[in-house]
């Protein structure tokens, strides 16, 4: 049979009974066969070549080309769903973070195996308890403004620190700074932008993670985020453009200081501004389109990853994900020279967007409480299979300048090495729902394909925490995040290694044990930073005390 799209329709032999998520993911997946078969194009006139090795020199047309037929949405003949090229195609409310879900590293202690190694109750709720009962940064400017180092920290954050956000223009950066030199950094959203940009530049100048710094010294850039704070009051209550981009750009800051709560407050603000002039698109001003669309990103990225983690409010700004453009190129501006701060890096952005967009439908196919309910291992394998080949194509999509290798090889630089580590950590959270059963019933092992999928969420975690201070690439953006991340998977694995099933699996004990002995000392270096890792750190210590203590039975 044939759609409208003239894409070939194969439809599955009876045999497993499929609930409404495995109907739709395995219909959307013979849609996306169908279409390549069928060798559509894209219906953007900048999609028409084919994608091959990109050069970190590609072109504009190579460029838009790249987002477009790999990272790109596309409508989809009015059906109302939204193809992902080289990520599948999936009604648009499954990209969403699900309003309840079990991803969040605490559930594992949930599971059994893993819960008997707690002896106090962990309620998944406790984490974001402890970031509310935190006390208030002290934000306060204890010396006067210096920028002598202007340029260096400037360089610094278009190239450690954009990369991450993609959020300021290059070509528009020296209008800023001269308007906000004009207002003696004082006052307005260009003062405002200037100075986030030097506390977030001198934090990547830094070249170090905030928890190696000597206890009681002030974080990098803190003089300069304190002035942009000063400032931020009378943005608060505007609605443009700018001050949600210094919304997004102090938000940025205060993840950097392992402020998770803080910088979700933040992120609300620039929600709500966005929401307001998305509902009334003319009060853009076409100049700032682009830059509109990628504080939009940015903001529906940076919640996802605290939603993932923490039970907070949906801030409403997915609304708009159906409609919204993927980042494109920065406009040069007349005037503009090679005399530039930094390039407009967009590859990493864009492979972001793509990846969290993919963990967002793992956890609303996967994790969702209605789906975590009643699932079982027939109905997870479809389901499963699908998000790893969805993931295959993230990966066999990404453009020379950023795609990392799978092996056990230095990664070129912090963008590959941090791409490689998401990776990991996805690839883990898609097979993960195996290791719990079988750590319920050993008997599930013996099920079809059950060991191969247990393999593979291994060898994921294990790829994650063999060398821990690769995280430190990414401390800037993901240090809370990624210390949860490591803390999750740690969990998992001493629950395997108490599983004569699952050990087999798993490398030499020794190994293991130096792996996970590692995760512990790393876990207790950063709980001085927030109270939420403060107690990962103990949760993480009385387990591998007690995990030992089962070892030797």
């Amino acid at each position: 049979m044939s759609n409208k799209l003239g894409a070939s329709c194969v439809y599955r032999e009876p045999g497993i009974k499929l609930d409404a998520g495995d109907k739709l993911i395995l219909e959307q997946l013979a849609r996306i066969e169908g279409l390549l078969h069928s060798n559509l194009a894209p219906p953007r006139p900048t999609s028409t070549s084919q994608i091959g090795p990109i050069s970190p020199a590609t072109s504009n047309t190579a460029f838009d080309d790249f987002q477009a037929k790999r990272l790109g949405s596309i409508s989809a003949a009015g059906n109302g769903a939204l193809p992902l090229n080289g990520l599948g195609t999936w009604s648009a409310n499954i990209s969403t973070m699900p309003k309840t879900h079990t991803t969040p590293a605490l559930h594992l202690l949930q599971w059994p195996v893993i819960r008997d190694l707690i002896s106090r109750p962990c309620d998944p709720q406790v984490l974001l308890q402890q970031e509310m009962a935190r006390e208030p940064l002290n934000i306060t400017q204890r010396h006067s403004l210096d920028f002598t180092n202007i340029m260096s920290y400037t360089q610094a954050f278009f190239e450690r620190a954009n990369v991450w956000y993609a959020v300021v223009n290059p070509y528009t950066w020296r209008q800023y700074y001269r308007t906000a030199a004009q207002q003696n950094f004082r006052s307005g959203a260009e003062s405002c932008v200037v100075l986030l940009v030097l506390a977030l530049g001198q934090a990547a100048h830094s070249g170090i993670s905030i928890s190696r710094l000597p206890h009681g010294q002030m974080s990098p850039g803190m003089d300069y985020f304190a002035a942009a704070w000063e400032v931020l009051p009378s943005l608060m209550i505007k609605n443009d453009v700018m001050s949600a981009q210094c919304h997004i750009l102090a938000a940025a800051y205060l993840l950097y200081l392992v402020r998770p709560l803080e910088a979700w407050n933040l992120l609300c603000n620039a929600s709500m501004k966005q929401q307001l002039m998305l509902s009334s698109p003319h009060c853009i001003p076409p100049q700032l389109k682009e830059l509109s669309e990628r504080i939009y990103w940015n903001t529906l990225m940076i919640e996802s990853d605290l939603l993932a983690e923490l039970d907070l409010p949906h801030s409403g700004i997915v609304q708009f994900e159906e409609s919204m453009p993927l980042p494109s190129r920065y406009a040069i501006t007349v005037g503009s020279n090679d005399d530039l701060p930094g390039k407009d890096d967009l590859w990493y952005f864009l492979a972001e967007i793509a990846l969290r967009r993919l963990l967002n439908r793992v956890s609303h196919l996967i994790y969702s409480h209605k789906r975590s309910a009643s699932v079982s291992i027939a109905s997870l394998e479809p389901v499963v299979g699908e998000l790893d080949f969805q993931l295959a194509q993230w990966y066999e999509g990404l453009p020379s300048p950023i795609k990392f290798t799978r092996e056990r090889l230095p990664a070129r630089d912090q963008i590959q090495t941090v791409l490689r580590l998401r990776y990991f950590a996805c690839r883990t959270i898609i097979f993960r729902p195996y290791i719990q059963a079988v750590l319920a019933d050993e008997n599930v092992a013996h099920e079809p394909g059950v060991q191969d999928a247990c393999r593979k969420c291994l060898e994921a975690c294990v790829r994650q925490l063999e060398h821990l201070p690769a995280h430190h690439e990414g401390h800037l953006p993901y240090l809370w995040q990624g210390a949860l991340s490591i803390m999750s998977q740690t969990l998992l694995l001493m629950g395997a290694t108490l599983s004569p099933t699952l050990a087999q699996l798993l490398p030499p004990a020794h190994q293991m044990d130096s792996i996970i002995a590692e995760v512990v000392a790393e876990v207790g270096r950063l709980a001085h930073l927030a109270p939420s890792l403060q107690l990962c750190a103990e949760i993480m210590r009385e387990a591998e005390q007690r995990r030992q203590v089962l070892m030797k039975r």
